[in-house]
């Protein structure tokens, strides 16, 4: 890829990390793809990685492989154990190099934190602390076990060696094996491997020295380390400093890679948007100024070019990984060296789709981009031309909608998009309204420019009826019409009740009502979460920074509950608690008075009241349905696509329009 960027040259300067020369400084960084079949790699694998070196990324770390059984952590995981693993993995190889990346893979042992589920294996940890994984336990590893894990990093270097990557990069980040052998607190052992800065180290160093000795002087060899620094009990950015700098005089490390998080702070380990941008820099610029060999990678919440550019111009590191980034647009890094920054699309940093499906033990994919996962099936991230262009018509602007006409128009067909409102989004423009939120907005703007420059006719403020689409006569019509929140105040958690007594009472809205500021609850506002997403959570945060006081009543056991999954739960609530907003769990309304709410208890059937000035209703939506029924009617073939199919969250909104857009 040529090297034309004038807007991010630090960006796109070459950097010889060992023996290699990599094409620019960007780095899709290890991350759990999960996409192994029987532990071994598959086409999915291939192609999603291939994807992003044609994309231009310089360095492509490969998702960590456990070294051991005991290391196992899901159904995804590379098998650790065996040389069967080469021969695929030299196919997997051969998809990023040949494409001009440098292949790095890296490997882990999670210690304490690993999963039973998975492994049917024993935790084994420096001294036996509990997992911060889940419930169990770990036991002190003997001797002979520290070795067996020692060989087992060895031996998984010496098949990545076999399989043609590069280099391995040794996990010592999140509070895994090596960090935890590293830390006090977690090391209180009292033989060769504990109690001094020097046995703790033991065994990174022996495990760096022997894959130096089995893979040679060309192998590239890097450490992943994180902080955190809201936990007194893990390593300082001091220590970590002092423990890196001893590594990289005793010339056993090419390169160190810095994130942040870990299984005590697990919400900054993938942070979301409640999170800073460019999170690791800070320890990538504590790590640097110590480092004299190895180069400095700096990862976590890099979303963007901008952000890249700007942690190296300060100096904070010689790389950038930007992984989320480059889920979300493959190709982020040819599209910024040729300073077309504004065609990328931006991740939204949801984790919705990767964390959130990994978190559930799938293979991942992207909230805004469905190819993710999907790229040996769909040609990546690109798109065929249509065999034969034809005049297409989508009504609704949503995300489902916005999709279908880009790529549909992407193919060459002839694109209207009809839009009832004033805007192009949808719900999803309302969400970008929400605190904290306004990537949504920015993704929205990027639909914007993709469409005009296909030459979507986009017609907003534009009703259509059965008649209308009839006098167009398109040879294709998708319906793309969303959902809107149902009238009834039907609670799930009470089925038999179909309508909620006292609805007819008033003061009751709906979040998109609110949101889109077409009314104004009152000071107290109750506030029904039958969701537990950002439809609820991300409402209440808002009417809570406008002054309002605000409590949440939820049927589920704690607030926020679909949002567990991408780590936004915790510091939702953290941030709900600072603005006074209060919540109820385990409840639903069993009437409403007009000026107050009698609340049930799930659990204990007792009721008691609660007085406010309004309620405001985050439920599940119904399908905006009425178009397909008419058409129906006039014998005019559709297809439904999004919400107006079945209201459900975003990602799929976005998959219904690709897929149909791709089948035209």
């Amino acid at each position: 890829m040529a090297t034309v960027s004038k807007q991010f040259s630090r960006l796109f300067s070459s950097l010889t990390i060992g023996t290699r020369t990599l094409r620019n400084r960007i780095v899709f960084g290890a991350h759990t793809a999960n996409m192994a079949v029987n532990g071994l790699p598959t086409e999915r694998h291939a192609a999603y990685y291939a994807e992003r070196a044609k994309g231009g990324a310089g360095m492509i770390v490969v998702e960590p492989m456990p070294v051991h059984p005991a290391a196992i952590l899901t159904r995804g995981n590379f098998r650790p154990c065996d040389d069967s693993v080469i021969a695929p993995f030299k196919k997997l190889v051969g998809a990023i190099k040949d494409n001009g990346a440098v292949a790095i893979q890296q490997l882990y042992h999670i210690g304490a934190h690993g999963d039973s589920d998975n492994s049917f294996h024993p935790h084994w940890s420096p001294s036996g602390l509990p997992s911060y994984h889940d419930s169990d336990g770990s036991h002190a590893m003997s001797e002979a076990e520290i070795w067996e894990t020692i060989e087992g990093f060895v031996e998984a270097a010496r098949r990545c060696r076999a399989a043609g990557f590069d280099g391995v990069e040794v996990w010592a980040a999140y509070l895994g094996l090596v960090d935890q052998f590293w830390t006090p607190w977690t090391n209180r052992r009292q033989d060769r491997w504990g109690g001094t800065l020097e046995n703790r180290m033991r065994l990174s160093r022996e495990i760096l020295t022997r894959i130096r000795e089995t893979c040679g002087e060309d192998f590239i060899i890097g450490l992943a380390i994180s902080d955190e620094p809201d936990y007194s009990v893990a390593l300082s950015r001091d220590e970590l400093a002092e423990i890196v700098g001893l590594h990289d005089r005793q010339g056993l490390i090419d390169y160190v890679t810095c994130g942040s998080g870990g299984y005590l702070d697990f919400h900054k380990l993938m942070p979301t948007f409640l999170y800073p941008e460019k999170l690791g820099a800070d320890l990538a610029a504590r790590i640097k100024a110590v480092t004299t060999h190895a180069v400095v990678i700096a990862e976590s919440h890099i979303r963007t070019p901008e952000n890249a550019e700007t942690v190296l111009s300060e100096g904070s590191a010689d790389l950038v990984s930007i992984v989320r980034g480059q889920i979300a647009d493959p190709h982020l890094a040819r599209k910024a060296s040729e300073d077309r920054a504004a065609d990328i699309r931006g991740c939204i940093s949801c984790n919705q789709m990767c964390w959130g499906r990994r978190s559930r033990d799938y293979w991942i994919s992207c909230l805004i981009n469905p190819s993710v996962g999907r790229e040996f099936m769909w040609g990546g991230d690109r798109f065929e031309p249509a065999t034969t262009p034809r005049n297409v018509l989508v009504v609704g602007g949503g995300p489902a909608g916005l999709e279908a006409a880009r790529v549909a128009a992407e193919r060459g067909h002839k694109v209207t998009l009809a839009e009832a409102s004033s805007r192009l989004g949808g719900n999803f423009h309302l969400a970008g309204l929400q605190p904290r939120r306004a990537q949504i907005l920015d993704l929205l703007a990027w639909y914007e420019r993709q469409l005009h420059k296909l030459g979507v006719d986009v017609r907003l403020n534009c009703y259509m009826e059965a008649d209308d689409v009839a006098v167009m006569a398109p040879d294709a019509v998708i319906l793309a019409t969303g959902s809107l929140p149902p009238d009834t105040g039907f609670q799930k958690a009470l089925p038999a009740i179909e309508t909620l007594p006292g609805i007819d009472k008033g003061n009751v809205f709906s979040i998109e009502a609110v949101i889109s500021r077409q009314t104004r609850p009152g000071k107290r506002v109750l506030l029904l979460d039958e969701g537990g997403g950002w439809r609820g959570g991300g409402t209440a945060w808002k009417l809570a920074e406008e002054g309002h006081e605000v409590t949440i009543l939820t049927p589920d056991a704690f607030v926020g509950k679909e949002l567990q999954r991408t780590t936004a739960d915790v510091p939702l609530r953290r941030t709900l608690k600072k603005l006074g907003v209060t919540w109820q769990v385990e409840v639903s309304i069993a009437e409403w008075h007009g000026q107050g709410a009698t609340i049930i208890d799930h659990n204990s059937g007792e009721r008691s009241f609660i007085a406010a000035d309004s309620l405001v209703l985050a439920m599940t939506n119904l399908p905006a349905s009425w178009l397909a029924s008419d058409l129906a009617a006039q014998g005019i073939s559709y297809v439904e696509i999004g919400d107006c199919a079945a209201p459900r969250q975003a990602p799929y909104a976005f998959f219904d329009g690709r897929k149909v857009a791709l089948g035209l």
